[in-house]
């Protein structure tokens, strides 16, 4: 059988507040969406945007992290995987689908939440920044920028 690949990155803006939720064995689950705008000009050249919504997912306490630094407005980049899911409508009118982003690694790229601009989300997942001082870490966020390091690409 052949080598499969369920991967997903992002890079974008957070459309509301996290919300982490528990289960009945007290794992926690927390959930936020992301926008993500791509521009370009149609057959008449004139420029268009398209701004795409995603789900995302992100459990333990990576989720528990996010939900006490991000915010909505807050820059993000999310890798995980794409996954499916079918609910019943709360209206009662049939089964919904639904397609989630479960994030396996979240790194902040923004300070709005009062995180250092470009650590991870408590350094889970990996890759949080090196050699840099933090950002500002109060609500005005802090405009220097260090310079990027090879080690600082995502990809």
């Amino acid at each position: 059988m052949a080598a499969s690949v369920n991967k997903v990155i992002l890079i974008g803006n957070l459309g509301r507040d996290p919300e982490t939720r528990f289960t009945n064995s007290g794992s926690s689950v927390t959930s936020f969406s992301i926008a993500t705008t791509e521009s370009f000009a149609d057959k008449s050249g004139t420029r268009q945007e398209r701004t795409e919504w995603h789900n995302i997912t992100v459990w333990g306490k990576q989720g528990e992290a996010c939900a006490q630094y991000l915010k909505k407005g807050s820059s993000a980049y999310i890798e995980g995987r794409i996954s499916y899911r079918e609910y019943e409508a709360k209206d009662g009118s049939g089964k919904r689908k639904a397609t989630d982003i479960v994030a396996m690694r979240v790194q902040f790229l923004s300070s709005r939440g009062g995180a250092p601009a470009g650590d991870d989300a408590g350094g889970f997942g990996g890759g949080a920044a090196r050699g840099r001082a933090p950002a500002g870490g109060g609500a005005g966020g802090g405009d220097d920028v260090a310079p990027m390091d090879d080690e600082d690409i995502p990809f």
